[in-house]
């Protein structure tokens, strides 16, 4: 029931990956700059995504790890690609479940209710949305973003490829 999800997921980790993967060579004055308009630093938006993926997990009823209760943030890359891998392979036990859509999640402290299937959308949402604010701090700084989209985790994974046809 839930495996269409599964690629969606997987790429959502894999795009956060792969841009921990590009601020590696980055110094640590880099990696708390931040562009207008972006949600803060590098490294606190790394931060925030990296939480609110293992939150909205808890939300669904997944796993919740120490840092994310004590919401414990970090400057260590390796720890955050930890946490992200982590976090994917939770959303993967997560999906191996039925997930009933319509079940009513209580947020923010009781003043939000959505369905289930909206938290989900905006899980998948709010990565690419800060990944993307990521990527424009980066642009900033002069260097390339790596490539995140869909298209490129399809090739990189083996879910999709160029095709060559006689004409």
């Amino acid at each position: 029931m839930n495996e269409v999800l599964l690629d969606a997921f997987r790429h959502n980790s894999w795009a956060t990956r792969q841009l921990l993967a590009a601020c590696r060579g980055l110094s640590a004055e880099q990696l708390t700059t931040s562009a207008s308009g972006s949600f803060g630093s590098i490294i606190d938006t790394f931060n925030h995504i990296i939480l609110s993926d293992a939150g909205y997990l808890r939300r669904l009823g997944g796993a919740v790890p120490d840092w994310l209760i004590n919401r414990e943030k970090s400057a260590d890359l390796d720890q955050l690609q930890a946490r992200a891998e982590e976090t994917e392979g939770n959303w993967e036990r997560l999906l191996a479940e039925p997930i009933d859509a319509e079940r009513v999640i209580i947020l923010d402290e009781g003043a939000y209710e959505a369905h289930a299937g909206i938290l989900i959308a905006q899980a998948l949402h709010h990565g690419n949305a800060h990944r993307e604010q990521i990527c424009a701090t980066l642009t900033g700084l002069g260097v390339e973003p790596p490539g995140m989209q869909p298209w490129e985790y399809a090739d990189a994974t083996g879910r999709g490829r160029e095709r060559h046809t006689d004409q």
